[in-house]
């Protein structure tokens, strides 16, 4: 096992690793970019898969008391109107809840303060400037270490993917999403989904008892030169094509610093994922749109893969690489299945039923019986 590593990136990859390693007995140190961690985001969609993480990592107690647990999805049309409610799979077996929404920065918060609990020392408003595959790093606070092992959780436009020569970047898909967080009505006690519309997908998913973050999927389009409250007027203008409870969500959406908007993107890193002792996990190995709301889920499997296989033996580049082999055809089969769904809806591609191949229902359900069976 390791003697010691730096892991730069404090998102969900890279804190659980942290953890994990420290936990272990590894000297961790974590660099994180922003000067706060948890300081931004609105929502996030928690399945299973990633309950089942967090309890080996020691936080699902405060997950769930910080978050809003849900076992069911419904299914909408523009005008509010219940389709059906289907019970959510539980990925993460059944003594676990289908799902559990919560404020993204406030995940972020528990897994930072986890980690400095268990040893792992937190520096932020740093940046890895310089990355060697010997695991030297030079970081933008001045220090110098060459490290056993280097950890590259640092998000999409990975830095330290791109110092390794790794040339794999995120590719756009033709969607963008409108996101808000803002207070939750009485009425919204889950997920529902309204495929359709003024846009591709309409949705909410509540994240506390007083809090909820809703979102508007629509062809991807340049959005850069709307001031905040352009965003927001933009935001509520598409959201009023939509009733039931979407009517009480617009009336609170009011606060223009809680909208954003961004492009759906995916890729997936072929071939290893690391380069003598730095390896990659997370968003920096893999990404896929939100439709399939596992994108975290991946991130914290790719932590609790990577720690069992460096405890499985002293072999650094067989442990990474088992790793990998581990990993890959898991993260590429809910990347497929992510970007088959949102080309489905970009192609108004139509149901089998209907002579068409948009088979929505089974491509949830194959992912599903995937998840659920541990990484």
């Amino acid at each position: 096992m390791i003697q010691n590593a730096l892991v730069v990136g404090g998102g969900a990859a890279g804190a659980a690793t942290a953890i994990l390693l420290a936990r272990a007995g590894v000297a961790v140190d974590l660099v994180e970019a922003t000067p706060e961690i948890g300081s931004s985001g609105s929502g996030i969609t928690l399945q299973g898969n990633a309950l089942r993480v967090f309890r080996d990592l020691g936080v699902l107690d405060d997950v769930l008391a910080h978050g809003y647990a849900f076992d069911e999805v419904g299914l909408r049309t523009p005008d509010g109107g219940v389709l059906a409610v289907i019970p959510d799979a539980r990925t993460g077996g059944p003594d676990l809840p289908a799902t559990v929404g919560m404020p993204r920065g406030e995940m972020a918060r528990l897994l930072a303060e986890r980690a400095a609990e268990v040893g792992v020392k937190v520096r932020t408003g740093v940046r890895a400037e310089s990355v060697g595959e010997s695991g030297e790093v030079v970081c933008s606070d001045g220090t110098r270490a060459i490290h056993d092992l280097v950890v590259g959780a640092d998000g999409l436009n990975s830095g330290v993917r791109a110092q390794l020569g790794i040339d794999t970047r995120p590719e756009p898909i033709g969607m963008g999403i409108w996101r808000v967080f803002t207070t939750r009505p009485p009425s919204v006690t889950r997920t529902d989904l309204t495929y359709g519309g003024a846009a591709h997908i309409a949705g909410y998913c509540p994240t506390g008892d007083d809090s909820l973050y809703a979102y508007l999927v629509e062809d991807a389009a340049d959005r850069t030169g709307l001031s905040p409250d352009e965003r927001l007027a933009t935001m509520r203008e598409l959201a009023a094509h939509y009733g039931g409870p979407w009517t009480e969500i617009r009336e609170r959406m009011t606060d223009p610093s809680r909208v954003n908007y961004t492009w759906f993107t995916h890729h997936l890193v072929d071939g290893p994922w690391h380069r003598g002792r730095v390896v990659l996990a997370g968003d920096a190995a893999h990404s896929c749109p939100p439709t399939l709301a596992q994108g975290a889920a991946m991130a914290l499997e790719d932590a609790s893969v990577l720690v069992e296989e460096l405890q499985a033996g002293d072999d650094l580049d067989a442990a990474l690489t088992a790793y990998t082999a581990r990993r890959r055809d898991r993260a590429a089969a809910v990347v497929a299945g992510s970007v088959q769904l949102a080309r489905w809806l970009l192609d108004h591609e139509p149901p089998p039923q209907a002579g068409g191949t948009a088979d929505v229902p089974g491509l949830m359900a194959r992912t599903a019986a995937l998840l659920a069976q541990r990484p």
